[in-house]
């Protein structure tokens, strides 16, 4: 995922989805996986950041075509991905309007993806890292209560990858995206493990802030180990007050990345 605080140039837009392949951050080009979902997702982040803000119109179709160099069916169907997450309606006479901001679907995958790639808001960043807040630590405790011996094996599976590539930015990322979730799935609660996949994009943005503002990793490490030996020795308890500690301090890394942002940004004239 992109680490862009802005909306997808027009120009890059245009020529993400126009043609049938994208180019990846090193370079390397790879095939598209839908057309559609990437007009959608190139919309969807200017929605988001606010290029066209709740009340106004989007442009007309024949303007979007040309700027996208896409078909109309291709369009509408883009269209019918940003009503069903509730960014859009379309209206007879009237045009395709960007719905209140209380109508978007917030915990749709692709919003979270979108919204952490277009606009990473403190205020955003704040609500996932709330709302982890609020179901991780008991998550981690019903773990602890009734995890059998395979999702344990899989927890320590994924410390285990991060401690071998705490110095590898994407491999780390990638290990305690799966970390979180694995200790959601030995929850043994269906709606909790189906959460972890629901914010998976805001994870992995969260998480890319927060580490990169850590100099030293192995403090952090160490506090993942500490839930995950927790709920190994079934400590319902333990592993409560132990992954509320990561969060609390995880929280605090990605404030001071979402700072350091804020400091890097070049004064207007």
């Amino acid at each position: 995922m992109a680490d862009a605080t802005g909306p997808m140039p027009r120009r890059a837009a245009k020529r993400a989805v126009g043609s049938g392949r994208e180019e990846t951050s090193d370079g390397a080009v790879s095939p598209k996986r839908n057309v559609n979902d990437s007009l959608a997702a190139a919309l969807g982040c200017e929605i988001i950041a606010g290029l066209y803000p709740p009340g106004s119109r989007l442009p007309n179709e024949a303007s979007l075509l040309v700027r996208f160099g896409v078909s109309r069916p291709t369009l509408r169907e883009a269209f019918r991905a940003l009503e069903a997450k509730g960014l859009i309606v379309s209206r007879q006479k009237v045009g395709t309007m960007v719905r209140p901001k209380a109508d978007w679907h917030m915990l749709d995958a692709d919003f979270l993806a979108w919204h952490m790639q277009a606009a990473p808001t403190e205020v955003f960043v704040s609500d996932v890292l709330q709302l982890r807040r609020i179901f991780e630590p008991q998550a981690a405790a019903l773990a602890a209560e009734s995890r059998d011996e395979a999702s344990l094996a899989r927890i320590e599976a994924a410390y285990a990858d991060m401690e071998a590539h705490k110095s590898g930015d994407a491999e780390l990322i990638a290990a305690d995206v799966r970390f979180h979730k694995e200790i959601l799935q030995a929850s043994g609660n269906r709606l909790l493990g189906a959460l972890g996949s629901l914010i998976e994009m805001a994870l992995v943005g969260t998480f890319k802030m927060g580490w990169r503002s850590l100099a030293i990793k192995d403090d952090r490490l160490h506090q993942h180990r500490d839930v995950m030996q927790a709920i190994a020795a079934r400590r319902p308890e333990a592993a409560r007050a132990a992954m509320a500690r990561l969060l609390q301090e995880s929280a605090d890394d990605v404030r001071r990345a979402l700072a350091e942002d804020r400091a890097n940004v070049p004064t207007p004239a």
